[in-house]
């Protein structure tokens, strides 16, 4: 793949409104930077290729090749991605009781991974009121206090670049799936650097539908409570269709027909429900509150997941039927309609010659998808 610079990602991405504000081209260099949610450029960039373009998930993402590269097949219509295993979880008694969203998953398996030396630190998002904030997470304590929820798109992986660049090796990240995707580009090496030396040891995506935009949202909600006010954001899983907002006085809810509104378009062109590219994928589990859904992916996520139940770190059990099938459902028509989508508008298989799109897969794969 040939790799492109500062001023084609402002063309391809920018320009589109396609950027989700991932941090993935953020600390890279001093041109990029996020403010309240909005990634911008500081100033010209001249260089004809560069990490924010390659790095990017929203341009010329072969998932053919990334498949590949990690799970040594090419990329299939399949709705969960590739996986090894689908079971339900929750944090077990060696995890501190912390602000858990759901069964307090993620927090347990980063806590597991760093006592045990899978992981250095931890790239996740912690919150400075409504506001997302990238945190590099370096103790337990730390890990626990990003533990909630946010629903608003964050520069995460700014912090992971910051983190590369102080020198750390043996990172963990927490992400969603378009976070988990630019992971993956980056993990990839493709800018073919000779002394290339893989950074990040733990990938842990979130299953995400959508996110909405921070500064809309915190525009919408102060016109209802102090955002100073707010201790934590929910959606309970369907048929609930409301947002819960918890302040120090109670909650409110609201309904997302209204949070949707604020939904920025380019996560309708979002093909992944459950960051297919990580080690260990994590969600809600619909129907219990106190639980989540547990997708292993990789042999490593695998040998992770098992110690730490055996360890008690974690609490594992079968899936039921009908939840596996509601979240099978769920997952291919999200990807579906991103698929769709994204063919109708151009945005997938560019072949003109020098075009550049989205994304790129085998055709094949596309028909079986949209069918």
């Amino acid at each position: 793949m040939k790799v492109f610079g500062a001023n084609e990602l402002l063309e391809d991405v920018f320009e589109k409104n396609l950027c989700i504000g991932c941090g993935a081209c953020t600390y890279l260099c001093p041109y990029f930077r996020s403010y309240r949610g909005k990634t911008a450029i500081l100033f010209p960039c001249n260089l004809t290729q560069g990490r924010c373009w390659a790095y990017c998930p929203k341009v010329e993402v072969d998932l053919d090749d990334l498949s590949e590269r990690f799970f040594g097949r090419p990329y299939e219509k399949d709705p969960l991605g590739f996986h090894r295993s689908v079971k339900i979880s929750k944090a077990g008694r060696q995890v501190s009781e912390g602000s858990f969203q759901a069964g307090g998953t993620v927090s347990a398996l980063m806590s597991f991974a760093l006592s045990k030396g899978y992981i250095s630190a931890a790239a996740l998002t912690d919150r400075e009121g409504l506001r997302p904030v990238p945190r590099l997470a370096q103790s337990t304590d730390d890990i626990l206090r990003c533990s909630s929820s946010k629903y608003t798109a964050s520069p995460t992986l700014s912090a992971l670049n910051q983190a590369i660049n102080e020198g750390h090796n043996q990172i963990g990240v927490v992400g969603t799936p378009c976070q988990v995707l630019a992971i993956a580009q980056m993990r990839s090496n493709p800018m073919g650097d000779k002394d290339f030396s893989d950074p990040v040891s733990l990938v842990v995506g979130l299953f995400c539908t959508w996110a909405v935009d921070f500064r809309e949202f915190d525009a919408f909600i102060s016109e209802r409570i102090e955002g100073s006010r707010i201790t934590k954001v929910d959606i309970p899983p369907p048929p609930a269709e409301i947002m819960e907002v918890y302040t120090d006085n109670g909650k409110i809810e609201i309904p997302l027909d209204e949070i949707r509104e604020l939904v920025p378009n380019t996560c309708s062109y979002c093909t992944d429900m459950t960051a297919e590219f990580s080690d260990i994928s994590v969600g809600v589990l619909e129907g219990r509150p106190d639980m989540n859904t547990i997708i292993t992916r990789t042999e490593r996520g695998e040998k992770i997941v098992d110690e730490a139940r055996k360890e008690g770190f974690l609490i594992l059990d079968d899936i039921g039927k009908e939840n596996l099938e509601h979240l099978i459902w769920a997952a291919g028509n999200k990807k579906k309609r991103a698929f769709i989508k994204a063919k109708q508008e151009g945005m997938l298989n560019a072949r003109e010659e020098g075009a550049r799109c989205y994304l790129r897969v085998r055709p094949e794969t596309v028909e079986e998808i949209i069918a």
